[in-house]
């Protein structure tokens, strides 16, 4: 019996080892980003079609950042950086929103913010979106689902040559054929060269954040309710910023300015509670939790709308789904930390952990 293998049965509670957890974070990302936020409801997300193209993007993208950052041996900063580039790939390159005004989902940010053929409050909004809930997210839960399996390749070489090419068809079909508007060349072009520094700074990023200052875990070490707060708050102000402030007043210049904020201090946090005394499995679960929970607030606050209750039909029954999902994520994650099988700290990409050479 190997070694992985004699670790497996250590794990009460976790995953056997027949189930892929790339199969599992080839499913999820696109049920947190569009299932569970509403941009695709339950009619139109589980056409089958439309489940392929979502998971294939979504699902590919996701896999293929968590291999990268185990490839180069890196961890969470080079997943954050490489989710924005993610970002950037499916709204700019793929559907062309970032330059589209009437992108079907924009609203009136087709119009504020709106500058040299870029639509600039959406492009921003939507590069933090799929950072946080298409990236990190998904990533964060299948890593806590399989824990015994944090540091290992989930895919081999052909796996991942396969999910790049297809990664990059899905991304060439959309753009054909999802919608005429044909964006600017010269926005467009740097698109292109955004996602493309992205990567490179990703692949020089450090493995992990460094120690802001020593810590005294007995007393320096938050509750895992302040690291769902944290979460919490940050969903709502980041999602008011995108959808309620251009409502109002205020400029789209201080509207970007106050996002860009929210991500300082966001990155600021997460950096200061990334050690392995401060960030646990419990608090990584409790801060996706608590982004995750407007979501779920919202979802049946969707199909509750008149106007859109038909098209929204099922959405209440995603947002249970969801809460049943991350409660019983939770009370596995308690357990193993119980009994001792969960380390105290999840990375993706340990330096310290298993090579992927092999793959």
């Amino acid at each position: 019996m190997t070694a992985s293998a004699q670790l497996d049965r250590q794990q009460p509670g976790t995953p056997k080892r027949g189930i892929s957890p790339a199969l599992v974070l080839f499913f999820l990302p696109p049920m947190t980003a569009e299932l569970l936020s509403g941009s695709s409801p339950p009619a139109e997300f589980f056409q089958p079609f439309s489940l392929l193209l979502l998971c294939l993007l979504y699902g590919s993208g996701a896999i293929l950042i968590r291999e990268l950052a185990l490839r180069w041996r890196k961890g969470w900063p080079s997943i954050v950086v490489l989710g924005a580039a993610y970002g950037i790939i499916e709204e700019g390159l793929m559907v062309k929103s970032f330059f589209d005004p009437q992108w079907v989902d924009i609203g009136p940010l087709g119009v504020y913010g709106r500058w040299g053929g870029v639509n600039w409050v959406w492009s921003l909004g939507l590069t933090i979106f799929h950072t946080v809930w298409s990236i990190c997210i998904p990533i964060l839960l299948v890593t806590l689902m399989f824990p015994n399996r944090a540091n290992e390749p989930w895919i081999g070489r052909r796996m991942f040559r396969a999910l790049a090419v297809l990664l990059v068809a899905d991304v060439v079909l959309g753009f054909t054929a999802l919608t005429p508007y044909r964006p600017p060349v010269v926005p467009y072009l740097l698109a292109v060269l955004a996602a493309i520094a992205l990567y490179v700074v990703a692949k020089r990023m450090p493995a992990a954040f460094r120690e802001v200052r020593p810590i005294n875990a007995a007393v320096d070490k938050p509750r895992s309710l302040a690291f769902y707060a944290a979460g919490l708050a940050g969903a709502v102000a980041f999602f008011a910023l995108l959808w309620a402030v251009p409502n109002t007043k205020v400029g789209p210049l201080a509207d970007m300015a106050l996002m860009l904020l929210l991500v300082t201090m966001l990155w600021f946090v997460f950096r200061r509670g990334s050690s392995a005394s401060r960030w646990d499995a419990r608090r990584q679960l409790a801060l996706a939790s608590g982004a995750l929970s407007f979501l779920i607030i919202l979802a049946p606050l969707q199909q509750m709308d008149p106007a859109r209750a038909v098209e929204m039909r099922g959405m209440a029954l995603v947002g249970l789904a969801m809460v049943i999902f991350l409660v019983w994520l939770g009370r596995n994650t308690r357990r193993l930390e119980r009994d001792g099988v969960l380390p105290s700290a999840l990375s993706t990409a340990n330096p310290e952990g298993v090579t992927p050479a092999a793959t």
